[in-house]
Parts: structure tokens; sequence; C-alpha cells
């Protein structure tokens, strides 16, 4: 049974590093400081509860949001999808190495998740902000670390939530990507 709770915490904190990498980060280590729900101690994963990682992910939180129009730039936007997706690789294998399991499962699991909330974020925030005015506009990535935060915490303290979050983000997906084909549908029968 608690194999598959660090499953599922890992698998939700993953996802949330998908949205944006930095605050699940720093709540996955600040739980395994208090030891809430998961403890990183004695394992390779200790460095996620450092108040070094902690301080650096803080930071780094914070240099994303008053950075966020350099980050909306193709470059930048996509190294920090590599991040988001290595930081959820480390998130999930930290899960399972928190209860002495394999870890290195939880790196293509983490990395998994972390993509597939990636991409439905990335479809709902390009929707929003087509939508918006440059003022609103200017604002998702908060909106973006408060999604990434909720799923975070909730992960940890109620685990069977990062099925529905995933399974959410998966149908989000498949929505667009319906969209997207009917949008051409009718261009093709005036053919």
């Amino acid at each position: 049974m608690k194999l598959l709770i660090d499953i599922l915490q890992g698998m939700g904190v993953a996802g949330a590093a998908g949205v944006r990498p930095f605050l699940p980060a720093f709540v996955t280590g600040a739980a395994g400081r208090a030891d809430l729900f998961v403890d990183f101690n004695g394992t390779d994963f200790a460095f996620l509860e450092h108040t070094w990682w902690l301080v650096a992910m803080a930071v780094l939180m914070v240099a994303a949001v008053l950075l966020r129009g350099e980050l909306e730039r193709p470059a930048a936007a996509s190294a920090l999808q590599g991040v988001a997706l290595g930081m959820g690789g480390v998130l999930c294998a930290g899960f399972l190495a928190s209860d002495d399991y394999t870890w290195w499962p939880g790196i293509p699991a983490g990395i998994l998740c972390a993509a597939i909330t990636a991409l439905a974020a990335r479809g709902v925030f390009a929707g929003a902000a087509a939508r918006l005015d440059d003022a609103a506009r200017a604002q998702l990535p908060i909106y973006a670390e408060g999604i990434a935060l909720l799923l975070a915490v909730l992960a940890i303290l109620l685990p069977p939530v990062s099925l529905i979050a995933l399974g959410a983000a998966i149908w989000l997906i498949r929505g667009a990507r319906r969209r997207a084909g009917e949008k051409y549908a009718g261009l093709r029968i005036l053919r």
C-alpha cells in the first residue's frame, strides 16, 4: 500500500512540475524537511530537503515570475519545459526512494507525467492568452504557479488526486486535438 501511495504522490508532484517546475519542488522539499508524508533523509535525494535547495527553488520561482515576459520567447520556454521534465523525473524518483524502493523507475514515470501536464497546460494557457488583453495575459504565469502549487499540495496530502489531475490533463489534450481536427474538416469538404 505504501508503494502505491509513493507512486501516486510522485506522479502528482511530477505532474505539478510539468505546469511550473520550481514551486512544486519547493513544496516537496518543505514537506520532506517537515517529515510531512515524505522523508528524504538517508536517500540519494536528501538534497531535496536541504536549505540550499529550498532557497534555490524559491529564488528560481520568483525569478520565473518576474521574468515571465522573457520566458515566453520560444528558446526560453523550451528551456523551462526541459527543466520541468527533469524536475518531474527527480521528484517522482525521490518519492520512491523515500521509502527505500528502487528509485530509477521514477525518472521516466515522472518525465512522462510532467510531459502530459505540460502539454495540457500549454494548450490551456495558449488558448487563454489568445482571448485576453495584454494586462490579463501577463498574469497567466502567476495563475500557472497557483495551479502547480495546488496540484503539488494535493498530491502530497491526498495522493489519489494525482490520478484525477493526470486524467484531466489527458482529457484536455484529447479535446484540443479533436477540436483542431474539426477546425479543418470543413475546408476538406470544400475541395
